[in-house]
């Protein structure tokens, strides 16, 4: 799921995109505070899909396909979704489908970013009691708002497990960096650290999905995409020093400031020379350090995250045509940007444009 580019795409974005973005292109003094994961999931289009309740009483068992088989009948405009997990009351197992279970405790979450199947049970050997096509029929039922916002799973009595199911769609090429750090599961542990944001959100969250009133849907949409954020965060607040990734090169003094120059100017016509010289280093460590975490050299993180910028103008429909976003990422004319931008993505942009609006 890395993000791939070529290296010949554009090599600069113009003030046009900059404008897009309501910042000043070129200032090394707003890049020391600039917001990059914010920025990441603004422009691969986090959208909230569902947030609903789960009340499941043992023995139970509660799964889900790959979100690949329902992604379509849920949230078309998107190409991924995330689903995530957070116990509210009592505990369960729960992993990826054919792998060892975890325990979860009540605060615990659980993130499923690459949309593999999963299950939450307990006990942790408890069958499904629906298939393949129940579950998708029940998440399409559920993202048009046929469903209340509580489910009951399991028997009439024993132990109570209460826990709230989230799912997002994003974008998923030309680039998400977000998406790329994150391993297959994350378990966030509720003892880690008090998460005061992340009970504030739970509590309203409850508050909605039991007491439902007019225009708690989009309320709880909104929601979904807000709790997400805060489990990132949580998970970026837990990473151990010794990782390495896009996530944990924000923990980075170097790279995070790289990584704010870029993000807060990309239509600026950067050269590694003097990226190093605004991060207050060396070519050489600065080419080091950043692949070290990111994976890639800057420039060609830079090509790629102006594709990412590119993608997006193309998915506003109604407000630029292909010549004008040609013209937005630094191309003089529209046969050039085709030429570079399907190397890149592997389509033309009218034909990337057509596909997203599909």
């Amino acid at each position: 799921m890395a993000c791939s580019c070529a290296e010949t795409c554009a090599e600069s974005i113009d003030d046009t995109m900059n404008a897009d973005h309501d910042r000043e292109s070129g200032s090394p003094a707003a890049a020391s505070g600039f917001d990059v994961l914010s920025d990441v999931l603004r422009c691969v289009r986090l959208t909230g899909s569902m947030l609903f309740l789960v009340d499941a009483h043992s023995p139970w068992m509660s799964w889900a396909p790959k979100t690949e088989s329902f992604r379509r009948v849920v949230l078309p405009a998107s190409q991924h979704l995330i689903s995530y997990h957070i116990v509210t009351q009592g505990g369960c197992w729960a992993g990826l489908r054919d792998a060892p279970p975890e325990r979860f405790e009540t605060g615990d979450m659980l993130v499923v970013p690459h949309g593999d199947a999963y299950y939450l049970a307990d006990p942790a050997g408890t069958e499904a009691a629906y298939g393949p096509e129940e579950a998708v029929a029940f998440f399409r039922s559920m993202a048009a708002g046929e469903l209340p916002s509580t489910i009951s799973e399991g028997g009439d009595g024993g132990e109570s497990t209460q826990f709230i199911c989230g799912f997002l769609g994003c974008d998923l090429r030309p680039c998400n960096p977000v998406l790329d750090a994150l391993p297959a599961m994350v378990h966030l542990r509720a003892a880690t650290r008090p998460a005061d944001r992340m009970r504030h959100l739970i509590e309203f969250a409850l508050c909605e999905l039991r007491e439902p009133s007019s225009g708690g849907r989009g309320v709880l949409l909104r929601l979904a995409e807000r709790m997400f954020v805060e489990v990132v965060r949580r998970h970026l607040e837990t990473m151990a020093d010794a990782q390495t990734g896009w996530l944990a090169g924000l923990h980075d003094p170097l790279v995070a400031r790289t990584l704010s120059l870029l993000h807060s100017a990309p239509a600026r016509r950067w050269t590694l020379e003097g990226l190093a010289a605004q991060a207050g280093t060396s070519r050489s460590v600065l080419a080091e350090r950043f692949a070290q975490f990111v994976g890639q050299p800057p420039m060609h993180y830079l090509t790629q995250w102006r594709m990412q910028l590119a993608t997006r103008l193309l998915a506003e429909p109604g407000t630029r045509k292909v010549t004008a976003v040609a013209e937005a990422v630094g191309y003089e004319s529209e046969a050039a940007d085709s030429r570079a931008f399907k190397k890149c993505v592997g389509m033309a942009p009218a034909a990337w444009r057509r596909r997203d609006a599909a």
